[in-house]
């Protein structure tokens, strides 16, 4: 997800509102300390990647009353004042966070339990880790990383050393989604 300030004045910073509004203008990106950050479409495999994963995610957390599962787009409000909007490629949130009635029509103010970013060409391994890093910061438990191109998965945790899985590894949920387990060659079918 390559970074494009259009908001080239630096004088007036953006706000989650305008972010929004932007959004049913077409324009699409994440809005970081009021900066707006235009993303671009990531192509068709990292869209069937991230369809694997919250086809494997929905099937364990749904039917268990869980949580929610979402997809990019959502958005999650980080920071006021300036605002701060970053879109994780899959989400998951629990229950316990955000109740599986409720209806939020703009972006969740919750930090999520499971964010899951997906590599494209364009990004680098540090550009993995600072986004990992940055998502352990305000408080994400768990965060996998995706990297398609070498089909391996690294697994962020607070106060452990990130761990690379392979094909024939398995991703875990731990605390976060207890139980879970699947397959990592799963999320590249």
């Amino acid at each position: 997800m390559t970074a494009i300030d259009i908001n080239s004045t630096g004088t007036e910073l953006l706000t989650a509102d305008d972010l929004l509004r932007l959004s049913d203008q077409g324009v699409r990106g994440e809005l970081v300390r009021g900066v707006l950050h235009e993303t671009m479409a990531a192509g068709h495999r990292h869209g069937k990647i991230a369809v694997n994963v919250v086809m494997e995610l929905g099937a364990f957390a749904r039917p268990r009353k869980l949580g929610a599962v979402v997809a990019s787009d959502s958005g999650v409000w980080l920071e006021r004042d300036p605002d701060t909007v970053r879109e994780p490629d899959v989400a998951f949130t629990s229950a316990e966070k955000i109740p599986l009635d409720a209806e939020i029509d703009g972006y969740a103010e919750v930090v999520p339990d499971l964010v899951v970013e997906i590599i494209s060409p364009r990004d680098s391994r540090r550009w993995a880790r600072d986004r990992a890093q940055m998502w352990l910061e305000y408080g994400a438990p768990l965060v996998w990383i995706v990297h398609p191109d070498t089909r391996t998965i690294d697994v962020y945790r607070p106060g452990t050393a990130a761990a690379t899985l392979h094909e024939s590894d398995s991703l875990n949920g731990y605390e976060v989604l207890h139980g879970f387990t699947c397959p990592v060659s799963a999320i590249f079918t």
